[in-house]
């Protein structure tokens, strides 16, 4: 156990980085506090002095006396006159944290023998947690540090952090939403889409992934039969398959999901109406008309993902669900294109009857999205900030489409990109035996990213010629270099091959 003097082994005690996603002080704090809770600081023994920590850490003197001045505010610490800085005996008064045990080598439960439903059977997504480390990383659905409005962000952050701003979202809210953040949901988001909807007929969800989740689990029962496109989004077929639905694929053409052959005895169609994920293209005005008359003819409910559909379009056709008259069609949105990604924020439109029991549901899952980044979105979306941010991401996100289509031209020229403005990916078909798989571990190794196609299609025809490439977070002077080194493996396996 350190004594006060031993400033080496207190600097080995707490240990801190500057490339920690912490502050300093955040830093400095949970080192102490660790270190009281596993009794490795005597009460007896004081700290060492401000000054002393702060040059063996290396750090502002300032950072050591506020991180200090904290942890007595928190109780943690008790400041003695002329003495120093000195455990509460108080918090060493509870047990100590119990020491980590190894796993048991005998008697072990077999979970994967008892398990009811195969999540982790269903197929796998794309795993580039770290995407930032590579040099061309053409994935979807990832954001572009540079591009994210942090003063913006922080600001609304602030304001949702003000005294009066807490006490409106620091209580439970049960199964309810931030009313302002629904009522911006309903005047700035919505109407862009052709949608009006009531309060009680929006519900927020952790992001489209769990509004589709919730809207299986209560709806579909085992044999449920849904329509889907194909490709197709692979994460909602693996929903809709862990709710016991059967899922029918649907071919798409130039525009989109073809309505004529959606099985009749379907109960429910998904569809990506927007732009259709993963090729971009949107599902033309002749048959979002035609898919909603064959719903209310043979009784479906739509699940209209509205998917890449946030950016700003010169003329943006409107959503199914501002089309619909009948309430079958039920409206998922979601910020993540647009603000984060990680932020997890989504929304589901549909009659209010439906709302109300997927706030039920809702309650018993999670009981609602945490309502202080409800707070912190509905300020950012009331002071016009989403808004500023949609025109600059559009304009950013359709210089960089036309810059991969140039080098795609230039370098690839044998492959084929749907050319579909809006949107964040583009889709690319290569020459018939393509292997995208192969191209895309080997892409990898010359430090590019891209997304290989089979993983959207679903039964005996998956097809390997397809790849998505992502833009919404590629700098635009990566674009080049980047498809010239897929064109290098590109080429160099149609050699191969």
């Amino acid at each position: 156990m350190p004594t006060r003097n031993d400033t080496a082994l207190w600097a080995g005690l707490f240990k801190i980085s500057p490339d920690s996603g912490q502050t300093l002080q955040a830093q400095i704090r949970q080192a102490i506090v660790s270190a009281i809770l596993d009794r490795q600081i005597a009460p007896s023994m004081p700290l060492p002095s401000c000054r002393i920590l702060a040059d063996k850490l290396g750090v502002a003197r300032g950072t050591v006396v506020l991180a200090f001045q904290q942890l007595v505010d928190q109780g943690f610490l008790i400041a003695r006159e002329r003495r120093g800085h000195f455990v509460n005996p108080e918090v060493l008064a509870s047990p100590p944290r119990a020491a980590r045990k190894g796993p048991k080598k005998t008697g072990q439960i077999d979970w994967k023998a008892r398990r009811q439903v195969f999540a982790s059977d269903m197929p796998e997504g794309m795993k580039h947690g770290d995407w930032m480390q590579y040099s061309y990383p053409f994935v979807y659905g990832q954001f572009d540090p540079a591009l994210f409005p942090t003063a913006e962000w922080r600001e609304c952050n602030r304001m949702a952090l003000a005294v009066l701003e807490i006490r409106n979202w620091a209580a439970d809210m049960v199964d309810k939403d931030d009313p302002l953040l629904i009522e911006q949901i309903q005047a700035r988001l919505l109407p862009r889409r052709g949608i009006f909807a009531n309060p009680d007929e929006i519900i927020v969800t952790l992001g489209a992934q769990h509004a589709l989740y919730m809207l299986s689990t209560l709806l579909m029962m085992r044999g449920a039969r849904v329509a889907m496109e194909n490709p197709g989004y692979p994460d909602a077929r693996s929903i809709f398959r862990l709710a016991g639905a059967e899922t029918l694929p649907v071919p798409v053409d130039q525009e989109g999901i073809n309505v004529e052959a959606i099985p009749q005895d379907a109960d429910f169609v998904f569809t990506t109406p927007s732009h259709h994920c993963p090729t971009m293209v949107p599902l033309s005005r002749a048959r979002r008309e035609a898919l909603l008359a064959r719903a209310e003819e043979n009784d479906w409910v739509v699940i209209e993902d509205d998917y890449d559909s946030q950016l700003a379009d010169e003329t943006p056709q409107e959503a199914l669900k501002g089309l619909d008259h009948t309430g079958r069609v039920i409206y998922v949105g979601s910020m993540s294109k647009t603000l984060a990604p990680g932020l997890r924020l989504g929304y589901i439109v549909a009659p209010a009857d439906l709302v109300a029991e997927l706030r039920a549901l809702r309650r018993f899952m999670l009981r609602h999205p945490p309502a202080n980044n409800q707070r912190a979105v509905a300020l950012f979306l009331s002071l016009g900030h989403h808004d500023a941010l949609v025109r600059r991401l559009s304009s950013a996100f359709e210089e960089r489409r036309e810059k991969v289509l140039d080098a795609i031209h230039t370098y690839m020229p044998e492959w084929s990109a749907c050319d579909v403005r809006g949107g964040t990916s583009l889709w690319l078909q290569g020459p018939p035996g393509t292997d995208t798989e192969a191209i895309a571990k080997a892409a990898a190794q010359r430090s590019v990213l891209v997304e290989p196609g089979p993983r959207f299609f679903d039964g005996p025809e998956r097809s390997s010629p397809f790849m998505r490439l992502g833009i919404s977070s590629i700098a635009l002077q990566q674009i080049e270099p980047g498809i010239r080194e897929l064109a290098a493996v590109a080429n160099r396996r149609s050699v191969a091959a």
